[in-house]
């Protein structure tokens, strides 16, 4: 079973997240900031990474390219609630970005993607 971590400040959407991605057979973990993110990433073993971009303290941004510089083959999708980020150079540390809506189709079908 592919794991996936799923990084997000806000209780709601990380639970909902991972009830998402449940139901389509993936096996889900959570962190709710950046330091925490960092430490489960590289103390387990995940398929996939998926970003909040803003969070308090170290932001998906940042995550991503700790990841990045650490394990390069690493999967990393950026969610946000905000289309300017796609233009950031930073984003490109990872391999997918969604924009956050209450249809998941987008982003399951990029886990999907990504994890095939």
């Amino acid at each position: 079973m592919k794991r996936i971590l799923v990084v997000d400040d806000e209780p709601n959407i990380r639970e909902l997240l991972k009830e998402e991605l449940q139901e389509e057979g993936y096996e889900i973990d959570t962190a709710e900031n950046g330091e925490e993110a960092l430490k489960k990433f590289f103390s387990g073993n995940y398929d996939l990474v998926i970003l909040d971009i803003e969070m308090p303290g170290i932001s998906g941004l940042e995550v991503a390219g700790e990841i990045r510089k650490k394990k390069k083959d690493a999967k990393i999708i950026l969610l946000t609630a905000y289309s300017h980020y796609r233009s950031d150079l930073s984003s490109w540390a990872a391999d997918e970005y969604v924009v956050k809506s209450f249809n998941f189709d987008e982003l399951k079908e990029k886990v999907k993607k990504l994890l095939s």
